[in-house]
């Protein structure tokens, strides 16, 4: 677990589930762990480190030690460590609250456009590793 980078998502959203499959599809160097915003595990991240609740519903992400970013800035940084996508990092470049413009209007929709889940997703036995709330 030591210099992993956490990703927090929505467990119950469809979009965010698919990301994850995405990421864990595209991490080559396994630098990623994740755990669902609803788990304890995730609760406890978002506590340890006073994120307000009131301005995340879909994605965190942590870096080692204390710095975390979240909504537009948590995608790009993560699209940053992988390899095929690090060009994204340009779009750090535009002001942060354009970018979170258009992803909030994203996040707020994305259960009517990409459907929900009743309860989080439960990784394969093969998967099992890279989550932290098992």
């Amino acid at each position: 677990m030591e210099n992993k980078k956490i990703i927090l998502f929505d467990g119950v959203c469809n979009l965010c589930n698919k990301s994850v499959a995405f990421i864990i599809k595209h991490d080559k160097k396994d630098i990623f762990r994740f755990a669902s915003l609803q788990s304890e595990v995730g609760k406890k991240l978002i506590e340890e480190r006073n994120i307000d609740r009131t301005k995340i519903d879909s994605i965190v992400f942590i870096d080692p030690g204390e710095a975390y970013f979240i909504k537009s800035s948590a995608a790009l940084e993560i699209a940053k460590e992988l390899s095929k996508y690090s060009w994204m990092r340009v779009f750090l470049y535009l002001p942060e609250n354009l970018r979170d413009f258009f992803y909030d209007i994203i996040a707020k929709n994305r259960y009517q456009w990409f459907g929900k889940k009743d309860a989080c997703m439960i990784p394969t036995p093969e998967l099992r590793e890279k989550f932290l709330d098992n």
